[in-house]
Parts: C-alpha cells; structure tokens; sequence
C-alpha cells in the first residue's frame, strides 16, 4: 500500500501540524510509564522549571529520594482528586502545592501569569502502549506537562476504515480499567477521526462508550447547515480540529475554563416501593458549536464593549445550559485591548434552577471560589441586594426586575415603601444610581416576546444608563419620568443582551438579531434543529406522525328553530362535539389501546405519554374517561394522571375539580400536590399525564415516547409543545405522534421556519404606528386633552406618586369610555378596539428597536394600554349553550396520515413581524341553528355514507389525474371549468359504475342530488390540479 494513503501518512500528517503550528513538541515512548500513565521525566522538568525554589526547597529535605515520593504523591492525588483538578489546581506535596499546569490569565497586566503559562510543555506522542499488561498500541496521547489529557484513534478511509472504526476499537479493545482510560484520573477526553469527522467520548464503558460528534455542521454560517463538515484549505476536512482547536493557546483554555465534572443525582426505585437517589458523574467536553459559539461571542463582545444585542439560535438538544454556564464565566472576567473590564455584572436571565446549581459547581472546579454566582430564590430585595453589593454573576427571572426599587427601600431599611423615610429614600435612589453606572451583560434563556413587555422594560429601566436621563429642572417633572421611560424601552449603552433560543419569532430577530447581506437581522450564531438531528442529539418527533379526522352529524333535537348569533353557535357546536362523552370515550379508547400495542414495552416497559387536550374542562372529561376505559376493561398496566392550573367546574354536572383532587396517590392514597407531580410521574407508577396548558414547555421527561393530541397546536406553540418528546436517551427510537386535530401540512409550516435557520420576511415599518395613532385620533373617541392629562397623573416620579393617583388616572378614561358605549355601530366598535390593542401590541414592541423617541406615541401607548380593559369587546353578551337541543346522530374517527412529515423537503420559510394590525372583524350574522347543523355537517363531510364517500375520492383522484381535465383545468377560470367538466364526470361514473351502482344512478337519476355532488366534485378537482408544470 503506499505510504501516501496509509494510517500512518494520516497519523504524521496530524504530528506535523501540531509541531508546525500548534506549538506541541513531540514526545517519546522513552518516557512513558505505562503503569502509571504519566510520563515522570515531562513532569519533573516541568517543575523544576517553573518552580525553581520550592523544587530546590524540597531536595534539600528529601535528596535522591524526592522523585520518587513526588510521583507517589502525585499519583494518589490524580487518583483521588483526578487530573483535571490537579491540572488546575495543583497537588499538595509535604505542605506546600506544585502547580502541574498554568493557566492564561483574563487580561495582560499579569506578567509573570502569562510567562508562566509560555511554559507550559504540550506533547504528541505516537503509538504509545496503553495497557500494563500487553503491547497494544494507541494512536496518539496528547499530554500536558507530563500528565496525558487526550487519546486519539485515527484512521485513513483509504485503508478502508473511518472513525467508526476507530470508535469500535476504544469500544471492544480498550480497557476501561487500565490507567491511561480510567474515568478522571487520566485522559479526559477520546478522539476517534478521520480526514473527514471527529467524535469524541469523555468516559470508556467497553460497548456502553457513548460518542458524540465534534463537528463544525455541513454548511457553517448558511441557511442549511446538517452533520458532518465542509472542506478545508488543508485539504482534510478535520483541518479546522489539528489547525484550531487543539493549538496550544485553544487547547489549554479548553483545559482551563471549559471542561468540568457534571454531578447529576437521579431518584431510581429501590424495588421497595421507595426511591433512592443515584450520583452520575460526567465529564463534559464542550461540543464544537457551544466551543465556536462562545469564543465568538467573547471575541466580539471584547471589540464592541457594552450595548450591543446577540442573538443565539440553538436548537433543542444544543446544551444550552452548558454554553450559557461558559458564557456567564467568561464574560464576568472579561477584558478589552486596553485590559479594562468589558462588564461589571453578569445578568442570567432564566427560569431553570439547574442552572444556578451548575453553574456555581463549574466556576467552583475552575477557580475554586465561592460567592462568585447568587441565585435569586426569594425576592427582589434579594435580586437588589445583589446589584448593590457587586456579585459578579446574579441568576434570577425577569419577573423580579418591576420590584427592584421597592427591594432598594427594603435594603435601606425600610418596612414599607409608604413609610420610608427621607434618608431612606436618599439611600434607595443612591442605589439606584450607582446601579445605572455600571455596565452589565444580560444572558436570556428562552428568549422570546416576552422581551418585548413592560416587565422587560423595567429590566433596561433599573440598570440601563440612558434610562435615567438629564436632570432639567426647567422641565416639569411628569415629563422627566415620560422621557426616562421613553429612554428605558430602547437599546441601553451600558447592557449587552445575549438572547438564546430554539425558536425566535420574528419579534426576537428584530430586537436581537443583526443585520445580515440581505438587510434583515438574523441570528449571531446558528446550531439548527436539522443538524441536532442528523447527530443525534434529539429524535426528529415527526418521524411517525399519524393524523385523525372525526366525522360526525347533529341534529336538532327540539322543535324550536331560535336565531342565534352564527360564529358563537358555531364555536358552541363544535365545543358541545369535542366534549360530547362518545368523542372522548372514542378517543380514550384509541390512545389507550395504542399505547399498550405500540408504546408502553419500549425502554424496558418504562415508556410514558402525553395527552395535549384543548381545556381544562376537556383535562377532566379525559382523566375521567381514561379511569373509566381502564376499570371496565380491567387494566393494570396504565395509570394517568392530570395537569391543570386552579379549580374547573363541569357545567354540566356543576361539580368542581383541582389538579391535586383528581390525583390520588395510588401507593398511599393521598392527593398528589402540584409540586409532585412531576416526581410521581416520573416513577414507574404512573403511564400517561393529561395536560391543559401544561407542561407543554420546558417540561423533561426524556421517558416520553408518545404524544396525543386534541388541542389546535400552531406555530411557534406546536414546535415547543411537540418537542417534549425529542429528549434522546439510550433505547429510545423515535417517538409517536397521534393528532387528532392538525392535519401534516399544518404541522410541516409550523415546524419548517425553525429546522434551518430562522429569516425574516420583512422588517417591521415604525411608519405603522404613526398611521395608527392618526386613525385612532380621527375616531376620536379620546380627547387629546384627556390623554395628556392621564399622562401627567400616570408618570409623575415615584416619589411623587399617591394613593388618589388610581382614581385621578380612572378620572381622565371614563370621558373616552362612555363615548365607546353610545357608538352604535358595531363595526366600528370593534374596528377602534382591534385598533387600539394592536397599536398597544405594536408600540410595545418598536419602541425597543426605533432609533428615535415620540411623547405622543409614548403616552398614547400608556392611555391605550390603561383603556383597553375599560371597553366591552362585545355588545351582545348573550352566552350560546348547546345542551339538549342538539343530539348526535352519527360518530366515525378514521386514520387520515401515517407516516413521515420530512421537514427536509420544500424551500425555507420566514416569520414575520407585526404587520397588519387592527383590522376588524366581519359582522356576525344570525342564522337558524338547523342551518348552522347543516354548514358544520357539510364541513365534515358527512352528508354522505361511507361507501359514497370513498366513491367519490376516487372519482376525484381519477380526474385529477385525467390529462383532459388538466388541460381543461390550465385553460379556463372556474366557472368556465365547471361547463366543460360535467360531461368528463359523467364518463367517468359510467366507466366505474360496477363500484357503486346505487350512487351512480343517484347521480344520474335525481337532479338535486346530482347537482350538489357535482358542485363538490368540480371543486376538489379544481383546486387538486396545480396551475402550471
């Protein structure tokens, strides 16, 4: 074979390039010590190199001997504290500490710090033996002063092998008890690659290893970016692994301030009926997304100083938690050229308490220090305490920020903000200001259009700069407070925000997103959902998708024929069907009945589902029907459980119902509290939970094979809500999803903007606003008069503000109230209201990103946002129920998909910022509630038997297909379609006639009925043929 294509062409490549440009040496299997992993000679030149006098200080005391004692101290330290600690923080040797390795400080003025890190000695050594007790041979150990840190396997697909057979070899033929492999003490990372991929594992486990991929993403920086990598100028794809990541400064700052040792405890049952809690311990090396996303955002953040915006789209399964404990670390210890901090406080802005736990863990392992993260549990005066005292990382939600300055009075020592005193107040606003001086990186988990609320302002107005404005006195000070909260909503020069999120809509993108070469603003750094899936880090939960349809008739079942309000009876109907016991019996049956066939055996029988119902009403329906499904059929092997907020009553039983009340504790019969829920379900004792806006987001049960839903999911809400079913876990395939409501097409457009990269549409037009406030004027329900004096009552300074100001504010909106009563067109009612809540919508939204300040604008927003809930939406408060004037008459669910939804197929598409706004609503007409039967019914298509209605699907499919009626089709609009296709139909009944004769002769026989299947025929057909080629 030649020399040019074998593993050791590849293998010296790789040496190469880490002594030519990484600043590696190379190492000698001289020096190793097999035994004890380590090469001792490296080790002890490193010392006494940089620590000369406490070396020397030590031979005085031990002589010929210390060597040796230095190696069994440091063996037992490794052993004990393992090498990623002893890397970092040294080992004790007779009471004093030898540093094995020095770390680059955060900034420059440390001098000897930074000599000392030069020092450092990074070694490749070839072929070493990595058994104590055998001659077989690893690629490459990658050490540090002596102490190996990294394995590599390589292989050259021109031998016929990849990394994954490189993967099988540390798999079937490494030892994960021999010393170099033992979990911490040794290595702390193993590399498989090849020229084209690197994947990595932190802990050997013979045939149980787990691997995961260390790759940059197919097309980096584009649209669609899925596994693997592109090409390299090196020639090799792996280029960017020898070149970037393992180059002496990367490697060791990877060493240094990435990886960490993750401790996650786990309840498991102690087959006794209890639980007992398991200790699983992991190293984490970072992922290449999370490494590149990090020092990329380090990087420009260290350029552009303060007030800048990034935007962060990782999908689920990216690790979103680890990149944001990286990214709070690194950018709390930042500097810039010029070594001045960048930032003085670290804001995280999160609901997940795991990440305050793990985040003081991993700063912990790297600094060893404490008090250098607060998690914010309690109460804003908690969270203010913190921005006074300097802590250097503050993890809290967004809802706290509105109290802050209430927490300043409690800080000062205040018992309440009425009663506080001169000094105190003095104190407090001292507070505030020193606050507002200082500059702060924002870190938002799940960022989304909350951001763009009055509680996000609140945020900006407590610690951003250009929120406290110019002291004038010259102004009144109702207008100082407009102008300081005008100031608060846009971009603060003191805060950085660094937003990530799977699924940013188009309010996200603009608030944080930059401009990209089309002009739109787009996302900083990019992990999609397609590449988390191609490598396997969360399941693709559309893979088995099956879709449902109901069909059904009602019928009148009184004699009176009321006039009812169209819209609403309709809505009622359709209520009155989806809770009607024979759906929800139907559909119990359906789901459970799946889950015992196809769900409940995977994972060892631990498998659990979801039921996504529409109400809280239909919850109940549901967990009723499921205990009723599960008694009468005598099955042991299912348990549910239910989840929904406050107290429901059945109107029709008038019986109330509690989340905890319909729980009971099938060990100990107790209700099930609202905060453990989440524990009992996860125990083997419980199958599936019912939820009504629920745990539909940021719930983890990574045992969740299977999904029911009955519930309208859309956009954004079906992705997040689908989603709780990709968590990936050994054993599990991909989940199943049975819908009863969205159809495939549905559920492809709401996950499609966000498998690739989200883009924009358009860019909102600030312009909308000025139209609406000119229309709003022009209705002239408010006076401008009254709205500037609820302006000056509403934004008198805090000090100022009094208990009368409620009512002197509720003063100046009656005027504008009643005006909206006496109007006595209905339109126009609602086209004001739907008016005036977009503008509130709208405005809420654009001030954060207009780059200039309006008052009007401003203090029509606040009267606005105050009005709205002061107008009745709807004259006729008249209530439709359906109860025994309707009956059902027929009932059928029939399977309408099964199958993939490849989100892989079709173009990308955008989402959209606010457009269109307050736009009103069509006039609800009244209509015979026979009539409004007959609409829903012919809408379900049920005016016909089943065997009618399969007959004509195939007539349909029949003439789609026929290339007469194609032609026909692509020539004439539909009227002129219709003329010409009546005579094609017919045809094609005669020739199918022997399929359904009866129906046949209908057609032909009976005018009307002839008349009516035609008019549905031509239509379907129509609108199946695609106008052109």
């Amino acid at each position: 074979m030649s020399g040019q294509t074998n593993e050791r062409a590849f293998e010296t490549y790789v040496e190469d390039i880490l002594i030519a440009r990484g600043g590696w040496q190379s190492g000698s299997n001289a020096e190793w010590d097999k035994e004890r992993a380590l090469f001792p000679a490296q080790v002890f030149s490193f010392l006494q190199e940089t620590q000369s006098k406490l070396w020397a200080e030590m031979q005085t005391l031990h002589g010929a001997g210390l060597e040796a004692l230095l190696l069994t101290t440091l063996v037992k330290e490794l052993d004990t504290k393992g090498s990623l600690h002893v890397l970092r923080h040294g080992f004790k040797f007779y009471g004093k500490t030898f540093r094995l390795a020095y770390f680059k400080p955060a900034h420059g003025a440390n001098y000897e710090m930074l000599e000392q890190f030069k020092k450092n000695r990074l070694t490749v050594t070839r072929q070493v033996p990595c058994h104590p007790g055998d001659n077989r041979t690893l690629d490459m150990v990658l050490a540090v002063n002596g102490l190996p840190v990294a394995t590599i396997e390589l292989k050259n697909p021109g031998t016929g092998q990849n990394w994954r057979h490189a993967v099988r070899q540390y798999k079937e033929d490494r030892d994960p008890r021999a010393p170099l492999f033992e979990f911490k003490k040794r290595a702390l990372v193993h590399f498989a690659a090849d020229p084209d991929e690197v994947y990595m594992a932190t802990r050997l486990a013979g045939v149980k290893t787990s691997f995961l991929p260390f790759n940059r993403g197919s097309h980096p920086g584009q649209i669609m970016c899925g596994e693997g990598n592109p090409q390299h100028e090196s020639g090799y794809r792996t280029g960017y692994f020898w070149e970037d990541v393992l180059q002496f400064t990367s490697f060791m700052d990877i060493l240094g301030s990435f990886l960490f040792l993750e401790k996650k405890e786990d309840k498991r049952d102690d087959g006794r009926g209890g639980q007992r809690l398991v200790t699983h311990e992991t190293i984490v090396f970072p992922r290449f997304h999370q490494l590149d996303a990090v020092r990329k955002l380090v990087a420009t953040a260290r350029t552009e100083g303060p007030g800048q915006n990034y935007l962060i789209q990782h999908s689920a399964g990216s690790g979103k938690t680890n990149s944001i404990s990286w990214l709070s670390h690194r950018l709390a210890s930042l500097h810039d050229a010029n070594d001045a901090k960048v930032f003085d406080c670290v804001v995280v802005i999160t609901d997940r308490q795991v990440l305050d736990r793990q985040l003081q863990d991993a700063i912990y392992q790297i600094e060893h220090a404490q008090g250098v993260v607060k998690a914010i549990d309690q109460d804003a005066k908690q969270l203010a305490v913190a921005l006074i005292d300097g802590t250097k990382i503050v993890i809290t939600t967004l809802q706290k920020f509105p109290f802050v300055l209430r927490g300043l009075l409690y800080a000062a020592g205040a018992e309440k903000q009425e009663e506080a005193t001169t000094e105190q107040r003095a104190e407090a606003v001292k507070w505030e200001a020193e606050i507002a001086k200082r500059r702060y990186a924002v870190i938002v988990d799940e960022a989304h259009s909350s951001q763009t609320g009055e509680t996000a302002r609140e945020l900006k107005a407590i610690l951003g700069v250009a929120a406290k404005g110019e002291n004038d006195e010259d102004l009144p000070d109702w207008e100082d407070r407009l102008n300081q909260i005008m100031q608060s909503r846009g971009q603060q020069p003191n805060l950085s925000f660094f937003a990530f999120t799977a699924t940013p809509k188009g309010k996200t993108l603009e608030l944080f997103g930059r401009k990209g070469a089309n002009g739109l603003p787009e996302a900083f750094h990019l992990y999609s959902m397609r590449q988390a899936i191609e490598e396997g880090f969360i399941l693709d939960v559309v893979k088995n998708y099956t879709t449902y349809a109901t069909y059904y008739r009602l019928v009148k079942a009184i004699e009176d024929d009321p006039d009812l309000p169209k819209k609403k009876a309709a809505r009622a109907l359709a209520k009155f069907m989806s809770l009607h016991p024979h759906n929800v019996e139907q559909k119990t049956e359906v789901m459970v009945e799946h889950f015992r066939l196809k769900v409940m055996g995977h994972l060892g029988g631990r498998a659990k589902a979801m039921v996504v119902t529409s109400s809280r009403l239909h919850a109940v329906r549901y967990m009723q029907a499921f205990e009723r499904y599960i008694e009468e059929n005598k099955i042991s092997d299912v348990r549910p459980l239910v989840a929904f907020s406050g107290m429901v009553k059945d109107p029709d039983s008038g019986l109330e119902y509690t989340e905890p009340g319909m729980n009971k504790d099938c060990v100990t019969g107790e209700s099930i509290s609202e905060k453990r829920l989440p524990e009992r379900f996860a125990s083997p004792d419980y199958q599936v939970l019912l939820v009504a806006n629920k745990y539909q987001t940021g719930f983890d049960q990574p045992l969740l094979c299977a999904m029911y839903v009955d519930k309208r999911l859309d956009g954004v809400q079906a992705v997040q809500t689908l989603s709780r079913l990709n968590r990936k876990i050994p054993g599990k395939d991909n989940p199943f999803v049975l819908d009863f409501v969205n159809d495939a097409a549905d559920i492809y457009r709401a996950f499609k903007p966000y498998y690739d990269a989200t883009s924009l549409q358009e860019a909102s037009d600030p312009q909308k606003l000025e139209t609406l406030k000119h229309e709003l004027d022009a209705a002239q329900i408010y006076f401008w008069s009254e709205v500037e004096a609820f302006a000056k009552v509403f934004y008198k300074p805090l000090a100022r503000q009094s208990a009368q100001d409620h009512a002197g504010m509720h003063l100046h909106l009656q005027p504008a109230v009643d005006r909206f009563n006496a109007m006595q067109d209905d339109t126009k009612r609602k086209e004001f209201h739907e008016k005036l809540k977009g503008y509130v919508n709208l405005y809420s939204f654009m001030s954060q990103i207009m780059p200039w300040c309006d008052p009007a604008l401003e203090m029509l927003y606040s009267f606005g946002r105050f009005l709205l809930p002061h107008l009745p939406l709807d004259r006729d408060a008249e209530r439709v129920r359906i109860g025994d004037e309707v009956g059902l008459q027929y009932y059928r669910l029939e399977r309408i998909y099964s199958g993939e939804i490849d989100l892989r197929e079709g173009d990308p598409e955008w989402v959209k910022s606010p457009t269109d706004v307050g736009t009103g609503k069509a006039k609800e007409e009244k209509a015979p509630l026979s009539e409004i039967i007959k609409v829903l019914n012919e809408r379900f298509g049920t005016n016909f038997t089943d065997e009618d209605r399969f007959f004509f699907e195939q007539i349909r499919e029949k003439a789609t297909h026929n290339d007469q009626v194609v032609k026909l089709k692509r020539a004439n609009p539909f009227d002129k379609f219709q003329l010409g296709l009546r005579q094609l139909i017919e045809n094609l009944m005669v020739e199918r006639m022997a399929d359904n004769d009866k129906i046949v002769t209908r057609y032909m026989d009976d005018k009307e009925f002839g008349d009516a299947a035609f008019a549905v025929l031509a239509k379907a057909i129509y609108e199946s043929i695609p106008s052109e080629e």
